[in-house]
């Protein structure tokens, strides 16, 4: 878990989602599944923002060279008022975890904020990829079985949350174009 929260080259929810279904086979045990995942994403998410504060001279330049000042500024603004939201929203919404937290990082979002959001965070994403595999772990009693379709049901459902989201990003986009 750990690893590809850090690195995300692992289906991290698909993870959960296998070891809730084992736990519900009676393989694992569905608290310590869910407290792992949580910790070991809590980590690599903190590695994550560490990487966006310690690169904050070089980020904010990339920023800066991408965005308007006014755009930064929003930015800084909607972090101070509401970054627990977009930390949790980062972390739900597939893809959207990396940038939140380098973004939070080299917008200086301060320590004592970031812990308790991505805290929380960490916790809803562990519980809510644990309940798919709980749900696909209670109907089949072969834990490969059990594990093959939780795993499937965690990958349909991160593909459909990030059309989803493609596809709000794009009326958003075609909204904001003035009428010819």
């Amino acid at each position: 878990m750990l690893i590809g929260s850090i690195v995300p080259v692992l289906p991290t929810g698909a993870v959960v989602g296998a070891g809730a279904a084992l736990a519900m086979t009676g393989q694992l045990n569905l608290v310590l599944v869910v407290l792992l995942s949580m910790a070991g994403a809590l980590v690599g998410d903190l590695v994550t923002f560490a990487a966006g504060r310690g690169g904050r001279g070089p980020m904010t330049r990339f920023f800066e060279r991408r965005q308007s000042s006014e755009k930064l500024t929003s930015a800084r603004e909607r972090f101070t008022q509401r970054g627990w939201v977009l930390v949790v929203i980062g972390r739900m919404v597939p893809a959207g975890r990396i940038p939140v937290l380098l973004a939070a990082g080299a917008l200086d979002y301060p320590w004592r904020r970031i812990v308790p959001a991505a805290t929380g965070a960490c916790l809803l994403w562990a519980v809510a990829y644990a309940l798919l595999g709980v749900v696909s772990g209670g109907l089949f009693d072969n834990p490969l079985v059990a594990t093959l379709i939780a795993t499937m049901l965690i990958l349909v459902i991160t593909m459909l949350v990030g059309l989803v989201a493609r596809l709000r990003e794009r009326k958003r986009e075609r909204d904001r174009v003035p009428s010819s």
